[in-house]
């Protein structure tokens, strides 16, 4: 049995059963606390199951993401609501399901025509008492004055980027035909690979981002800091502010690391702790996205199944050694996050009463296909691109805390849940809506979960509901049930497309989704039940 099988099933089989009704009237039930809970929410760009506490890779070197792990609840079958980067922040930051808003493409959340109307996070934190405090890539273009601090200066453009005195670059090391795709999505490297930079404005070298300002970089041991490391910087800070004046008001602080986003840059010291020779790739089966719909559905998409083309050609089809030289720079960029989890985190823990009464949240906004289904990407149906790390750690003075650490919940939820799971744990009040223009809230309270981690009482649905929006010039005139989704229960993943196509996987034996069941007539009456379970959520049959 390969390694991912192993790591999967031992989850899958657990032997737990759930019987979770779900229920539109998503009441939150209070947690009584005479001395409210302050929230550290980590959110990481694009960061698949790789860690080691999720066992999706068996080398990558993740220790602080593993011992927040555990020290906290795993949801080890979490989803992302809708894989790909902004219209999955606005979800969650209002918590509103993105089928609500008809939010499918990069539009912010204070434009978007329904969630402008919502209140995020931030906002009903700021209304109930609560210090504000953010840095980096949060919401994605979202207004950072709704924070009462705000961090380092650095926009999330994804820099640092190779300057070749007129224009961003791309760094020598990566081949054509990939390396044309552009600066963000079609680079790689160590930092290296890049030319060195004295920091003067104009220079050739690597510069920060669009802004095109110095980013000083003589050899590893000479350099300015990259964007993440200046976010866990400004994070340290405050966090030893808040330790060092303890009649302060509660604080939600917010910390967005880019990285592993592209361009997969990263210094040296972490591409050398994978060689590409001794790299080990994920199972693979060679023509797996025949009996897959996601094409025909998406007949003009430019980047996941072209990027796996792309990146073939570059090493002449050799596919080992494709996938493993974007590997190589896709787990240095995750040790190099993870290093960034690992400071804040000490900074917290270096201050026992603030670390004691701080519930801390760590996830994505949705993981990464490195290859499966010839697509290199995210924005897709499947479980690499859905599936994401989520790790929440109540408060050590909660009683939530006792006797969970290092548990793993197996039932399926999703970021959509983040929202009125930290309203009950913190006692917020006041609606999620600026209005009536407003959507409802959409997720379910966690502290069930987090109390009892077999619980099979949560009041929540029985699956995680993702979609893959119909996007386009009148992707938003789309009707609900026109969309393509992808739901995910404890041993199954069903996929409804846009055409009524549709995929069907058995978990428990095909934890790689390579064998679509779908037109399997003994599954007939499953379909038909998680097809109810999907309309239950969005409302409408499919």
């Amino acid at each position: 049995m390969n390694y991912k099988v192993k790591s999967r099933l031992a989850f899958i089989t657990l032997g737990f059963t759930f019987f979770c009704t779900f229920s539109s009237a998503n009441t939150v039930n209070t947690i009584q606390t005479n001395n409210p809970p302050n929230v550290l929410l980590i959110m990481v760009d694009d960061l698949n199951d790789y860690q080691g506490f999720f066992g999706g890779h068996p080398q990558a070197k993740t220790p602080n993401i593993d011992k927040l792990a555990a020290s906290g609840v795993q949801f080890v079958n979490a989803q992302s609501n809708i894989p790909v980067c902004q219209p999955s922040r606005n979800s969650l930051f209002t918590g509103v399901y993105p089928h609500e808003s008809k939010d499918y493409s990069w539009e912010n959340q204070h434009k978007q025509k329904v969630l402008k109307h919502n209140k995020t996070l931030v906002e009903l934190f700021n209304e109930n008492g609560y210090l504000t405090a953010g840095t980096g890539k949060l919401m994605h273009g979202g207004l950072t004055t709704v924070w009462q601090e705000w961090g380092n200066p650095h926009k999330h453009d994804y820099g640092p980027f190779p300057f070749d005195g007129k224009e961003l670059t791309v760094t020598k090391n990566v081949p054509a035909p990939y390396r044309n795709i552009g600066p963000i999505d079609g680079s790689y490297g160590r930092l290296s690979d890049g030319e060195q930079s004295s920091g003067k404005s104009g220079a050739k070298g690597w510069v920060y981002g669009w802004d095109k300002k110095p980013f000083r970089f003589i050899n590893e041991q000479d350099r300015d800091l990259l964007p993440d490391e200046l976010h866990a910087q400004w994070a340290i800070k405050k966090l030893t502010e808040f330790a060092n004046t303890p009649a302060q008001q509660p604080f939600f602080m917010g910390i967005g690391f880019v990285r592993p986003h592209t361009p997969l840059y990263a210094p040296d010291r972490f591409f050398e702790l994978y060689p590409i020779e001794s790299l080990t790739l994920a199972p693979w089966m060679k023509n797996d996205h025949d009996d897959t719909h996601f094409q025909q559905n998406f007949p003009s998409d430019g980047k996941g199944l072209k990027y796996y083309q792309q990146l073939l050609a570059s090493y002449n089809g050799n596919r080992e050694q494709a996938i493993k030289h974007f590997l190589q720079a896709y787990l240095a960029c995750v040790s190099f996050m993870d290093e960034q989890v690992g400071k804040v985190m000490s900074a917290l823990e270096a201050n026992k009463s603030l670390n004691e009464n701080t519930l801390v949240v760590f996830t994505s906004d949705h993981g990464w296909q490195m290859g499966e289904k010839n697509y290199l990407f995210k924005n897709s149906p499947w479980e690499e691109s859905t599936r994401i790390p989520f790790i929440i750690r109540p408060p050590k003075t909660s009683t939530a805390h006792n006797n969970v650490a290092n548990s793993k919940v197996v039932h399926p939820v999703s970021n959509i849940d983040i929202y009125p799971t930290l309203v009950d744990y913190a006692q917020l009040e006041g609606d999620n809506r600026k209005n009536e223009q407003g959507a409802m809230l959409g997720g379910f309270s966690l502290r069930a979960f987090l109390e009892n981690p077999e619980t099979t009482t949560w009041q929540g649905p029985n699956g995680a509901l993702s979609v893959v929006g119909v996007y386009g010039p009148t992707m938003n005139q789309w009707a609900i049930e026109k969309q393509n989704y992808s739901y995910r229960t404890t041993n199954w993943r069903y996929i409804h497309y846009s055409n009524g196509k549709e995929e069907l996987y058995d978990h428990q034996n095909d934890p790689y989704e390579w064998h679509n069941l779908a037109d399997d007539t003994t599954k007939t009456s499953l379909i038909n039940k998680m097809k109810d379970e999907i309309s239950a959520i969005i409302g409408t049959a499919l």
